[in-house]
């Protein structure tokens, strides 16, 4: 079994409920077992900042799946909720990220892991330190709460 952690984010048409429905959608996988789901957190859009806030999660899973196939189930999940992005850090109705699995590091075209930015963005730690902050991001070696105390966004994150 192994050990993954998500972030969960959207800002487009009722981003609660496509949240839940991705959650729900995980929760109903063979493959996976939710171990722990955050609040949902309301965050200031990065990078592009003319959209709406977005609504963002965190949870913790253990699955039986490879990376590659945990990342194809959650872009099925994506795909049925109806993921459109416009542009990058454009508005989102959902988007399912794969931040970290087991201690594993991945860099291929096509999936990154741990994800690239999630360490110097606090709409994903606020979240992931609520349901994980003693995991260990194996490229820094620091704890998730401790990215979280150092990260250098200073974005809003609030519950919602």
């Amino acid at each position: 079994m192994h050990r993954a952690y998500l972030g969960l984010g959207s800002n487009q048409g009722d981003p609660v409920r496509r949240i839940r429905e991705a959650i729900r959608m995980l929760r109903h996988h063979p493959a996976v077992r939710i171990v722990r789901v955050s609040r949902l957190y309301r965050s200031e859009p990065v990078g592009h900042r003319d959209q709406p806030w977005f609504v963002n999660a965190a949870c913790v899973i253990d699955t039986d799946l490879p990376p590659r196939d945990l990342a194809a189930v959650l872009r099925r999940i994506e795909s049925a909720l109806g993921k459109a992005v416009a542009f990058p850090n454009g508005p989102r109705t959902i988007d399912l990220d794969l931040l970290m699995f087991d201690d594993q590091r991945l860099s291929s075209p096509d999936l990154a892991v741990p994800h690239p930015r999630f360490r110097d963005r606090r709409f994903v730690l606020v979240p992931l330190a609520e349901v994980a902050p003693d995991a260990v991001d194996p490229v820094s070696g620091e704890t998730i709460a401790g990215l979280l105390r150092r990260c250098p966004d200073r974005s809003a994150v609030e519950a919602a």
